[in-house]
């Protein structure tokens, strides 16, 4: 197939998966369907882009070559250096879509062990060649692409062949797992033990334990335990400088931690090679329901209350008005509120039901006595979720513009900011396309003091202006954001195309010190140049 990449080097864990779009190739939009849904945003384009096939594509010459002890280890196949030169932005989709891959690695790199990770690092550091890490590819804000411009060559390292449960401590409820686990493989080797993780992000077919740790990914919960960061023990990282691993412990008062350093640092301070993960026993008892709101504001009200209650639902998405219509929830202009708890040990209908009674204190009806939401509803939500990064492919190739940002604000914040994303995001879509935008939000987590709202922007682009037009409107939601005093990602973490808004959220003695970290531990400056701070000179 010429949308499908293969892993040389033994990576037989990895499923083929697209080298232009998101995930399984199969289950990409065909040219009808993609025409399909463009015919419900007005001004789309007619016809949908072709994709290209792998042996129409021209990519840079080969710049460096792998010293003979290190050759087996990495591959210039074109298929191969294709499929890692992009993450999954939409700015990203459509550059492949039309054939630009000039920023494509030069090699790709299959490590083993993480014998092979230090041997890599060391020529690399010696011969000037930029490391950009990389786990299954599903960036979305251009983590594992190579901007900087000035090394020698550069090597993407696909820590794919290192995705094995190596160790289990039963009693302590913890595992010892390499980083180049995919979701599905790491839960795969857990379930015998009667142990899971628990950790789905939308990604989580396509995505590694090493990325999730490396961004800070948010998963399954949407209260408690919300980031992997929450469920690591003790993380074993390979820099230029050495390997740092930290101690398993419970927790920990002595100094700062060292795993907070690595957390979150996208592959520019080291590469994660190992991690203790803290497990759960799997759940025996889970229930759902959905609640239906007139009003939005109410809904917040709701969620707020949930929050605050203390009673921790795994799963408590709000979808305003049109989030609940784009997904098939509910039409008429209701909001729709998606619960779920789950427990190991005990029933839970009772949880449950304390939830649905404070949804209903706040204006809110159940499912069973609101038609429009329908008892599926939760599985209608759970099901266009899944479905909707194909979606997002689909609609660009009919050049039709979708952005995606989430974030986090302070309860007392959200209703202004709600309101802002609307007028100012909305008006540069405007003055970018020139037509009316789909704006629609969603909670993805909910915390005690604060939402973390998902907003999609949808409205049709010019035919070849794609990326400019997603540029600007980008670039609105940042500004947007840190006006309102909120986070620029709440957990699809800074990478390149988050940087203006993180360089101004960030504090400068904090940056000072990231900058210091980062001579000290990469001093040649190869791994991942450009993500979180600019190279060094």
């Amino acid at each position: 197939m010429p949308d499908r990449i293969s892993l040389p080097h033994g990576a037989d864990a990895v499923p083929a998966r697209s080298w232009w779009g998101w995930g399984d190739p199969g289950q990409a939009l065909p040219d009808a369907e993609c025409a399909e849904l463009a015919a419900l945003v007005p001004g789309a384009a007619g016809t949908a882009l072709p994709v290209p096939s792998i042996a129409s594509l021209e990519l840079p010459p080969v710049r460096v070559s792998a010293p003979r002890t290190l050759a087996h280890l990495v591959s210039g196949a074109p298929a191969v250096r294709a499929g890692h030169t992009y993450g999954k932005a939409f700015r990203d989709v459509v550059r492949a879509l039309r054939g630009d891959l000039a920023a494509a690695p030069d090699l790709v790199a299959f490590p083993r062990e993480e014998r092979d990770v230090v041997d890599l690092l060391d020529w690399a550091s010696g011969a000037d060649v930029a490391v950009i890490p990389y786990g299954a590819g599903s960036s979305v804000v251009g983590g594992v692409e190579y901007r900087a411009g000035s090394h020698s060559g550069v090597l993407s390292m696909d820590l794919s062949g290192m995705g094995r449960v190596l160790e289990i401590d039963r009693v302590s409820r913890s595992a010892r797992i390499q980083a180049g686990a995919l979701g599905p493989v790491l839960e795969a080797q857990l379930r015998p033990h009667g142990l899971t993780l628990r950790h789905f992000p939308q990604s989580f077919a396509f995505s590694t334990l090493g990325g999730w740790l490396a961004t800070r990914a948010g998963g399954h919960y949407a209260t408690l335990h919300t980031h992997i960061d929450d469920l690591t023990a003790a993380l074993r990282v390979v820099t230029p400088a050495g390997v740092s691993e930290s101690l398993r412990l419970p927790g920990s008062g002595a100094g700062p931690s060292p795993d907070r350093l690595f957390l979150g640092s996208e592959g520019t301070l080291g590469i994660i090679t190992e991690a203790w993960m803290r497990l759960q026993d799997r759940p025996a008892h889970k229930a759902s329901a959905s609640v239906v709101f007139d009003r939005f504001p109410a809904a917040v009200d709701a969620v707020r209350a949930i929050a605050q209650s203390g009673l921790h639902p795994a799963n408590c998405r709000l979808l305003d008005p049109g989030e609940a219509a784009l997904s098939g929830v509910a039409g008429g202009g209701g909001s729709v509120l998606v619960l779920g708890v789950e427990s190991a040990h005990r029933p839970v209908d009772g949880r449950l039901a304390e939830l649905v009674a404070l949804a209903r204190d706040h204006g809110g009806s159940p499912a069973e006595s609101a038609p429009a939401a329908g008892d599926s509803a939760a599985e209608t939500w759970r099901s266009a979720f899944l479905r909707m990064p194909y979606v997002r492919d689909g609609l660009a190739r009919m050049s039709v513009i979708s952005e995606t940002f989430e974030t986090a604000c302070t309860w007392d914040r959200f209703p202004e900011l709600y309101e802002a994303v609307h007028r100012d995001v909305g008006a540069a879509v405007r003055a970018a396309t020139g037509a009316e935008p789909i704006i629609n939000c969603r909670f993805t987590h909910v915390y005690p003091d604060g939402p973390a709202p998902y907003f999609t922007v949808i409205a049709p682009g010019r035919r070849g202006s794609e990326v400019s037009m997603w540029d600007a409107v980008k670039a609105a939601a940042m500004r947007t954001l840190g006006e309102h005093r909120a986070t620029v990602t709440h957990h699809h973490a800074v990478g390149r195309d988050h940087r203006p808004g993180y360089d101004r959220q960030r504090p400068e003695p904090f940056a000072l010190a990231l900058r210091a970290a980062k001579q000290a531990l990469d001093p040649a400056g190869i791994l991942n140049p450009g993500v979180l701070f600019d190279p060094a000179g």
